[in-house]
């Protein structure tokens, strides 16, 4: 059983910071990427940056050069440090992550977190 557990969320004001982080937990046989996508009630959930494994970080437009996404391989963890914070930037934040829980796992699976509140006052 995998499990993404995540943790950071909270209460800031304008132009400050937090930084959220997610664990992956379970029989993984490897991982293909982690990321962070975010949602907003009644709205679609965006995609904010991912990290494949190996490789570099992809952000979208909206974050770029505000948020930076990291890894910590031997804890399984990633993090996203997120500056220069909006109220736009109000949102549940989301990890997930493409997993291989074995040689099988041709193309690997996707999980997801339970999402964290991010909440950015004015």
């Amino acid at each position: 059983q995998v499990q993404l557990v995540e943790s950071g969320g909270g209460l800031v004001q304008a132009g400050g910071s937090l930084r959220l982080s997610c664990v992956a937990s379970g029989s993984i046989f490897s991982i293909n990427y982690m990321g962070w996508n975010r949602q907003v009630p009644g709205k679609q959930r965006e995609w904010v940056a991912d990290l494949p494994s190996g490789g570099s970080a992809n952000y979208a437009a909206s974050v770029k050069g505000r948020f930076t996404i990291s890894r910590d391989n031997a804890k399984n963890t990633i993090y996203l440090q997120m500056n220069s914070l909006e109220p736009e930037d109000t949102a549940v934040y989301y990890c997930n992550a493409n997993l291989r829980l074995g040689p099988s796992d041709y193309y690997g699976r996707n999980y997801w977190g339970q999402g964290t509140q991010v909440t950015v006052s004015s």
